[in-house]
């Protein structure tokens, strides 16, 4: 189907979704978020798609955060209302593996969008930050929450309350990346960790990130529990057989996702 607001591809077996709006900074504005959720609906069939990878269009920004003519205008009950926050809720629960190539500006909203992701990559001219507490509200789509899990409650805290946009090499140096390389090899490496991904096992992925997801929010004992009930499953499924007769056999699996 058409989109307006971002360009949606399929490359054999990766997905890219690409954030269209380059004179607003690619702002993400409510209909953007649907057209995100839309791709993503979409896709959830495609077995022969893997991985999706999320960038920004044009050379300055990844997502710039909420359109601010619409956040000036919000009301308490709007705020209320999921939007934002069910779509990054929607990514990083996404039964495929998500990969955010940040080729600018991730500020706000739009560093809240990679956060949801389940990698970071970053091109050396990218700035990330949460500055919202200098507009007079806080992050308010997982920020707060998610950058926490990923680096640690003491630089998160930092980092939120200061409002302070760090570079590309600083969020490397913290976690909050896995790879900082110059901006004509971001999708380069993006492809790099998808390819690395898509000849591994599809439920594997899908359960791994559940356990990850899941048991980060749980006491250990219960999300040990869920970790060996999800490895329960995978014993019984075909991809276990065939990825572990190719190790015997040494020759790559041929996975099928059953």
């Amino acid at each position: 189907m058409p989109y307006k607001n971002i360009i949606v591809e399929q490359k054999s077996e990766l997905g890219f979704i690409q954030i269209n709006r380059p004179k607003l900074r690619n702002a993400l504005d409510l209909e953007t978020l649907l057209e995100i959720e839309k791709a993503l609906d979409e896709w959830k069939s495609y077995q022969n798609l893997h991985v999706v990878i999320f960038t920004g269009a044009g050379k300055k920004s990844f997502a710039a955060g909420a359109d601010m003519k619409e956040l000036n205008k919000r009301t308490m009950i709007e705020a209320l209302q999921p939007n934002m926050t069910a779509t990054f809720r929607k990514i990083e629960e996404y039964d495929k593996p998500t990969i955010a190539a940040i080729n600018g500006f991730a500020l706000g909203g739009g560093l809240e969008l990679a956060l949801a992701c389940d990698i970071r990559v970053a091109s050396l001219n990218a700035k990330m930050g949460l500055p919202e507490v200098g507009l007079g509200i806080i992050p308010g789509a997982g920020g707060t929450q998610r950058l926490s899990r990923i680096i640690g409650k003491g630089k998160a805290m930092e980092l939120i309350l200061t409002g302070e946009i760090i570079t590309a090499e600083e969020a490397k140096n913290i976690g909050l990346v896995s790879a900082a390389v110059p901006q004509t090899e971001l999708m380069a490496k993006a492809k790099e960790y998808a390819q690395k991904i898509s000849v591994k096992g599809p439920l594997a992925l899908r359960l791994a990130k559940a356990a990850v997801n899941r048991g980060a929010d749980l006491e250990m004992a219960t999300a040990l529990y869920l970790e060996k009930l999800s490895q329960t499953i995978l014993m019984e499924s075909k991809d276990k057989l065939e990825g572990t007769q190719a190790f015997l056999e040494k020759r790559q699996p041929q996975f099928k996702g059953k």
